[in-house]
């Protein structure tokens, strides 16, 4: 951590106040600060008895990538989804801006797997997710997952 950072985790008097105030205070507040587009559209909890969502986020957006750029190599590059996780603290929600595409799943139970062992506290997005087996239902068989909201296009429940 850089003398600059910010500390991901939220003290527990902080958490206990934002998870009583409502989605609809907290937009009023942010439409008088000139903030009128700060959400992200269709993102649903995929899972039910999920918690409320209190922390830092860790932003991320995601564009159409150009398929002759989109190979195993850039993987590894220091702008990958990959390397993203790598950097994601402990603690932080994972705000993905899919651009609300519905046809492609923008994490896996790889990827979230991978979040979990970070610490990562949740993934919010208004993408798709992959592997629902995996990535939804791991904690039927004891294995703890990232609780998610994602897109959900009605059929398949946000799961690509």
């Amino acid at each position: 951590m850089t003398a600059n950072a910010i500390p991901m985790q939220l003290d527990a008097r902080a958490v206990e106040i934002l998870s009583g105030i409502t989605t609809a205070t907290l937009t009023t507040l942010l439409l008088k600060k000139g903030l009128r587009n700060v959400w992200l559209r269709g993102a649903r909890p995929l899972r039910t008895g999920q918690p409320r969502l209190v922390g830092r986020a860790f932003t991320l957006r995601f564009v159409p990538a150009r398929e002759d750029l989109a190979t195993p190599e850039s993987w590894s590059s220091p702008i990958s989804t990959r390397a993203a996780i790598e950097d994601m603290p402990a603690g932080c929600i994972a705000v993905v801006d899919a651009m609300s595409v519905a046809d492609a799943g923008i994490f896996g139970d790889i990827l979230c797997a991978r979040m979990v062992k970070r610490g990562v506290a949740a993934l919010v997005s208004d993408g798709m997710v992959r592997g629902p087996a995996n990535a939804i239902s791991a904690n039927a068989n004891g294995v703890k997952t990232v609780p998610i909201k994602a897109r959900d296009d009605g059929q398949t429940g946000g799961l690509a």
